[in-house]
């Protein structure tokens, strides 16, 4: 080769011969890393490739033109690398299959090119020792490479020495095989694709064959025999073609098996023929339990047995195959009139036989998909009988669970989901059955759909995944988890109250489906169950990401969404704990907002925020919504900024936030901020709602006790306006709030004058005395109205007391007493109390007579505590009006305030000289003992004020024997535990008793 390299590269310069092997190199490269079989083999003899490259250069850039040796080495070394350039560009053109199936012969060739380059390498004269030295530790690498197949592709070829070595006939095992070479092989498994690769390899094995390597083309062959038993690269046309031409020459009648097929020890058909050393053919653990019980002869020809020569007898088993597939394809075809059959019996027999066909081989199963039994199984699956349908939805199942192929023809049938979800409301065997199909069929993506849109069927696993049979649950949510591939599906769960793939979707989902599911949170009625679940399970964070980013369109879903779920008030604390209310203002603060609705939705939610602070648990946790006095101002400013419905939302924000724990702080700078003035201008407002809204807040601001600020706004207009509302609203809660502020307003002689020239006690009387109004705002109306009419009670004006009196509203309130709620009842006692006390210096004295009028009439008597002539409408007095024993029954109520009250409407009888007459009437009606009693009490200044009574009580002798006993002890508790005073006036007490001396150092 040398001689021939001498003549031919002697008039070629040696730069020329080096940049052509260069550029040679560089296709080759460039072939070698676009390879896809063998990849991690040609890129690292690319690499190889790369390093000869660099050398090349370093010797084109001596320029060495006139040593022989130089291109005699660089001829051979041109020569080398275009068998590689061959080789490599062969490896990226020819078909996958063959290039896989050979990839032992092709990494071998690769490794003997490598090598043979190095070897070349070896011929270039010593120039540079630079170069030298890159050469030689060149050539030792690639000397010392070694290229190999990957394990995987081992593996295959494993797979095919087997199949062609045992000879197998399985479909499944070629099948598998065949997809195990396109996976490797970087081949799509659609089966236009998988055709279309085999096609072209049988293609490349004629090729082999025209060129007559009889090695290589017996090999090849074997190959595509073996692959050809795979029907995975088959049309589902192409298989029906076969199936029913070879049906359809069958005839009708099954065939009786030849003798051949019968084992001669068991007597049956054989299943795993296997010939021995006698040359008989037995059934394989027929002969081997011969054998082993002993017997060593042949059973047939009694000759020796040699248990290690047994061989299968390929032949004789295809042709039992041949003969039972012939038979069960009669079978099959005779089976249908069977299952159409009214007899439930003779249905129940051919599913038997249909059931056991289809669990014996996967052929089976697919013949029975091409004779269009799922059609007829569906069908069954209205039968009444249940076996049946059980039965069924097993067969249908077992179908199912062979290709994606089956799972969406039998979805196809139609109403075959329908049919198989109305199982799920059945009895429980059934609903398992129709759980694992439903399970199988929902493993194809296209199947998905069809099962969400079958109607309840998503709500029926939802209530079977919380049921009480395990396994059913667990098959419901694995297949709700499959089910939630499709967001629409996950849409259909949450309308069902299943949450956990919509807030998964939520949390880590694509832009597009988080604001799907925020739209899907703002629509669906959810329970408030189901709004606490939603949050404690993490709906809060996505929705307040969407909030809070600059889109608008993810602001509006995210609002729409907590506008459904803050209604909870649970939720708003967690919102306002998690920061949502920044946010949320900062939207309804903005000015450039263009929708109306998002931001009345925005104020809905911040109004759902302020009653959620209103709660136990906000108390608990301190949580409040605002503030500070600049939040405060800014939000009640938007009332005069906005629409009415908006202004109602606001001032309801601000109603909640007044009952809640800082609601004092809130009222007080709510009062500071001039807010009367603008609640007293809506008062007067057109809209009924935003009035009545605004009267709610008025009432609340004035709950706190009398305040300069309501007498710097409210005029005799306002006053007018209230006694409007009440006269004409047919708004209940409205009328109770006027009548609230009408009650709370300071007590100023000039607004009672008002409220009287506005005939406010004509409209208290007909508050109280109307049994038409709404029953849940009655009593509240009442409370308020009945507090109202203590402002005109006040003894310091007789004249507004008189009017009070002439109305009539003495019964009213002494019915009150009986039946009204605590407050009512404390303020009928007020009333009580304050006209009490003017009844005294009203009285009138007894007129006296001389002797002659004593003998014709009877002498007049006087009040016996007032000791003159009392009416109830002249002298307001209790006796008079029975109003004594009613006070003494809320005497002994819980309530201190009703309590306290009552005491000092009591406490007036006594009041100066009148302690001796008034005593007696106390004593009367039995209310010294419950006063003695409240020297108990809890409450200080109910406690003192008994104690005061007691001591001028127990001043006279008679009361101070009756009672004294009863009253020591808890007197000697105060004397021991009271506070400040209450000891030395216990212990007063106790000296009017005789049980202290006036002397003790008690005083």
């Amino acid at each position: 080769m040398e001689k021939d390299a001498n003549v031919t590269v002697s008039l070629v310069p040696a730069s020329e011969l080096l940049s052509q092997t260069i550029l040679t190199i560089f296709d080759t490269v460039h072939a070698a890393k676009a390879v896809i079989i063998q990849d991690a083999n040609f890129q690292q003899f690319a690499i190889y490739l790369e390093m000869v490259t660099v050398v090349l250069k370093e010797l084109a850039n001596l320029k060495i033109e006139d040593s022989e040796r130089l291109k005699i080495a660089v001829a051979i070394l041109n020569q080398e690398i275009k068998v590689a350039k061959e080789l490599t560009v062969e490896c990226g053109k020819r078909n996958k299959v063959y290039l896989l199936v050979n990839c032992q012969r092709i990494a071998k060739d690769l490794e003997c090119i490598t090598k043979e380059i190095s070897r070349v390498l070896g011929l270039i004269p010593d120039i540079s020792f630079n170069i030298n030295d890159k050469i030689s530790k060149l050539r030792k690498d690639m000397l010392d490479s070694k290229y190999q197949a990957t394990a995987v592709e081992e593996e295959i070829l494993e797979k095919i020495e087997t199949g062609i070595r045992e000879r197998n006939v399985d479909k499944s095992y070629a099948n598998n095989l065949l997809l195990c070479i396109a996976e490797a092989a970087g081949i799509s498994t659609e089966q236009s694709v998988l055709k279309r690769e085999f096609e072209e390899f049988k293609s490349e094995i004629e090729d082999v064959n025209l060129r007559e390597d009889s090695a290589e083309a017996l090999k090849m062959g074997k190959i595509v025999a073996l692959l050809a038993k795979a029907d995975a690269a088959t049309s589902p046309e192409e298989k029906e073609i076969k199936y029913f031409n070879q049906r359809n020459s069958l005839g009708t009648q099954q065939l009786e098996p030849l003798h051949a097929f019968y084992c001669s020890i068991t007597h049956d058909v054989m299943v795993d023929p296997v010939e021995t050393s006698s040359g008989q053919t037995f059934e394989r653990s027929a002969i081997e339990k011969w054998f082993a019980e002993g017997n060593k002869l042949c059973p047939l020809t009694a000759t020796p047995l040699d248990m290690s020569a047994l061989r299968p007898n390929k032949i004789l088993r295809q042709s039992i195959e041949e003969w039972k597939d012939r038979n069960t394809m009669i079978m099959l075809a005779s089976l249908k009139p069977a299952l159409h059959s009214n007899d439930e019996q003779e249905v129940l027999q051919s599913l038997g036989k249909l059931h056991d066909l289809c669990i014996q081989r996967e052929l089976h199963r697919e013949w029975v998909m091409m004779e269009e039994y799922s059609p007829i199984l569906i069908g069954l699956l209205g039968a009444k009988n249940r076996e049946i349908r059980k039965l069924s939805l097993v067969i249908l199942c077992i179908l199912a669970k062979d290709s994606n192929e089956n799972k969406e023809r039998i979805a196809r049938v139609n109403n075959a989901i329908e049919s198989i979800v109305r199982s799920l409301a059945r009895q429980i065997g059934e609903i398992k059955l129709a759980l694992q199909l439903l399970l199988e069929l929902s493993r194809s993506n296209l199947v998905l759909d069809f099962i969400g849109n079958a109607q309840g069927c998503i709500f029926l696993l939802v209530t079977i995944s919380s049921g009480d049979d395990t396994q059913a649950a667990k098959d419901a949510k694995e297949l709700l988890e499959n089910l939630s591939f499709l967001d629409q599906n996950v849409i259909r769960m949450a309308r069902a109250n299943y949450f956990k793939p919509l807030l998964h979707l939520l949390s880590s989902g694509p832009v597009n489906a988080k604001m799907t599911v925020a739209a899907t949170l703002s629509e669906i009625e959810l329970t408030d169950n189901n709004k606490l679940s939603l949050f404690e399970e993490g709906a809060l964070q996505p929705l307040l990401v969407l909030l809070s980013h600059s889109d608008m369109e993810m602001k509006k879903v995210a609002v729409k969404a907590l506008y459904n779920l803050s209604s909870v008030p649970q939720n708003g604390l967690r919102m306002i704990r998690e920061g949502a209310a920044g946010p949320l203002f900062e939207l309804l603060y903005r000015h450039s907002l263009s929708s109306p609705s998002l931001r009345g939705e925005v104020a809905v939610i911040i109004m759902h925020l302020a009653i959620s602070t209103t709660t136990l648990e906000a108390d608990q946790m301190h949580v409040s919504l605002l503030e500070s006095e600049e939040d405060i101002f800014k939000l009640f400013s938007l009332i005069s900024l906005t629409g009415p419905d908006i202004q109602q939302i606001i001032l309801r924000t601000f109603h909640a936030m007044c009952q809640s724990h800082s609601g004092l702080d809130i009222r007080t700078k709510l009062r500071q901020l001039s807010s009367v003035r603008v609640l007293v201008q809506l008062c007067e407002f057109d809209n009924h709602t935003v009035r009545a809204n605004a009267v709610k807040l008025f009432c609340c601001l004035t709950e706190d006790g009398e305040d300069s600020t309501f007498l710097e706004h409210v005029s005799q207009r306002c006053i007018e306006t209230l006694l409007r509302i009440i006269k004409s609203s047919d708004n209940v809660e409205e009328i109770a709030g006027a009548m609230c502020i009408i009650s709370n307003l300071p007590k100023e002689a000039h607004i009672t004058q008002w409220l009287l020239d506005g005939g406010a006690l004509q409209i208290i009387f007909t508050c109280l005395t109307d049994g038409n109004s709404s029953a849940s705002y009655k009593r509240q109306l009442i409370e308020n109205a009945v507090g109202a009419l203590c402002r005109f009670t006040v003894s310091t004006n007789q004249n507004w007391q008189k009017e009070v009196a002439k109305y009539g509203f003495f019964p009213i309130l002494l019915q009150f007493l009986d039946s009204g709620t605590t407050l009512t009842k404390r303020n009928a006692a007020v009333s009580l109390k304050q006209f009490s006390e003017s009844s005294n210096g009203l009285s009138q004295p007894v007129k006296k007579h001389g002797a002659f009028w004593c003998c014709l009439a009877s002498r007049e008597t006087g009040c016996r505590v007032h000791l003159g002539i009392c009416t109830v409408e002249s002298s307001f007095c209790l006796l008079e009006a029975n109003a004594v024993e009613p006070l003494v029954r809320v005497l002994v109520e819980p309530d201190v305030g009703a309590c306290e009250a009552s005491l000092d409407a009591l406490l007036t009888l006594i009041d100066g000289e009148r302690l001796q007459n008034g005593s007696k009437v106390l004593s009367e009606v039995n209310a010294i003992v419950p006063i003695i009693r409240l020297l108990s009490s809890s409450c200080t200044k109910l406690q003192e004020k008994a104690l005061k009574a007691l001591e001028r009580i127990f001043r006279l002798i008679d009361f101070k024997q009756k009672y004294g006993n009863l009253a020591q002890m808890p007197l000697v508790d105060i004397t021991q535990r009271g506070h400040g005073g209450m000891k030395s006036l216990a212990a007063k007490v106790l000296a009017h008793l005789d049980v202290l001396h006036e002397q003790s150092s008690y005083f």
